[in-house]
């Protein structure tokens, strides 16, 4: 499997009007999108992680918001600079979306097949009997079994999973290169979470599409990832290979997203949460964004914010002041458990 970047996203910024200032909701990340790759982007809401898929498809609306500075590179172009009808050349073709709530995503007065076959259409230039063998094709692909009948139904005949699929089928319509997939099992049971995970795993592995998860869910990074970016307040706290940030966690907030998973092996009285709530954008205006809420918290830690720390450990990022020394040696110091 080719490994090289397909998309790259330089030091993005994402502000939004708030009164008559903007503020950040996404501060200055970077990270790759590899061929073929499964990443994962986990953190709490108001850390950033939907800002970071809609600014990566060009929906960011204006006003209120704007990007600010940055590239978002795809297949080397910088997507950034191109125009609206360029982009609707790309967005639902090469880039394709899955978004959290397929209700809101489905129109309620037409048909799937209409909005499948419209779909296709819009991108391939087939006709309408071809787009109707396409669309068949696609709902079979994930895992509908009577796909004829189905093009006849309206959203609201359908189950939460079989919409989350249909939504599934018309994201890949047209094979696109990069699929992103914001919260798509949120609203579903864990059987049928378990079915769509499988689903889009089953798809990457068919179809090379490179695949960025959206979740709040560790336990579904674990499942399908490869690699992970662990979001907080606008940044990226923790990157890197998944097996190793679930074994061996190196930001506090990483840790405590982790201790925050019910473990059905042992029982306990009530279950870890990290206490506060992640802060408004622009609130913090000196030192880490997580300091109020670390239980390793220092001096240092109030005062200056930290940058993103490069481990020796495989391209494994953490920011955190705990892995550099105070003389600002680039020396590992260990994380406290």
């Amino acid at each position: 499997m080719n490994k090289d970047p397909i998309l790259h996203i330089k030091d993005l910024k994402v502000s939004f009007q708030s009164g008559k200032k903007f503020v950040a909701a996404v501060d200055g990340i970077n990270f790759e999108l590899k061929e073929g790759e499964i990443l994962g982007i986990v953190g709490e809401s108001g850390s950033g992680k939907s800002v970071t898929s809609l600014a990566t498809m060009g929906l960011i609306p204006s006003p209120p918001g704007r990007i600010e500075h940055g590239e978002i590179i795809f297949e080397g172009t910088d997507l950034k600079n191109i125009s609206e009808k360029e982009w609707r050349k790309i967005r639902g073709n090469q880039i394709s979306m899955i978004f959290q709530e397929p209700m809101t995503s489905l129109n309620p007065l037409f048909t799937i097949g209409n909005q499948l076959m419209e779909a296709i259409q819009l991108h391939t230039g087939l006709n309408k009997s071809q787009a109707k063998v396409r669309s068949i094709e696609l709902l079979k692909l994930v895992g509908i079994p009577r796909a004829e009948g189905i093009l006849k139904d309206h959203p609201h005949q359908l189950s939460g999973g079989m919409r989350q699929r249909v939504m599934i089928a018309m994201a890949m319509a047209c094979n696109p290169k990069v699929l992103i997939a914001d919260e798509p099992t949120t609203a579903l049971d864990v059987t049928i979470q378990a079915q769509i995970l499988a689903l889009m795993k089953d798809l990457n592995q068919k179809t090379n599409t490179s695949i960025i998860l959206i979740t709040h869910d560790l336990g579904v990074v674990a499942e399908i990832c490869e690699r992970v970016i662990v979001m907080y307040s606008g940044q990226i706290v923790e990157q890197g290979d998944v097996r190793k940030i679930l074994k061996d966690p190196q930001h506090p907030y990483t840790k405590g997203l982790l201790k925050s998973v019910p473990d059905l092996r042992g029982k306990k009285d009530r279950l870890y949460s990290i206490p506060g709530t992640v802060p408004a954008p622009g609130t913090v205006l000196k030192g880490c964004r997580f300091a109020a809420r670390c239980a390793e918290v220092f001096g240092q830690c109030h005062e200056e914010a930290p940058e993103l720390f490069k481990m020796e450990k495989d391209g494994h990022e953490v920011r955190c002041f705990l892995h550099t020394l105070k003389e600002g040696s680039d020396k590992h110091v260990g994380v406290t458990s």
